[in-house]
């Protein structure tokens, strides 16, 4: 899911930490601050992972400072991987 928050700094803390709690964070754009009529706002793009697992075994979110998702050992991801079982259909 993609998601751009727009609010005041201390908004867009709230709603990323609310989202954090929810979904995995896999990518957490710069804040760009908004001009005109939405001056002293940011926005910020959010891509997020929609899981049911409980949130005490997902991984921390990246950082605001982070640009970018978060590197995956991609070897160690694949050991850990279980083969697909596929039913075999009676013809």
């Amino acid at each position: 899911m993609e998601v751009w928050l727009i609010g005041t700094r201390a908004e867009l803390d709230a709603a990323i930490d609310a989202l954090t709690a929810v979904a995995y964070v896999i990518q957490l754009g710069d804040r760009q601050p908004l001009a005109g009529a939405d001056a002293g706002r940011h926005r910020v793009f959010l891509r997020l992972a929609l899981t049911t697992a409980h949130a005490a075994h997902r991984r921390p979110g990246p950082t605001h400072a982070d640009r970018g998702g978060a590197l995956v050992d991609l070897d160690a991801a694949r050991a850990g991987r279980r083969p697909a079982h596929r039913r075999q259909h009676a013809g």
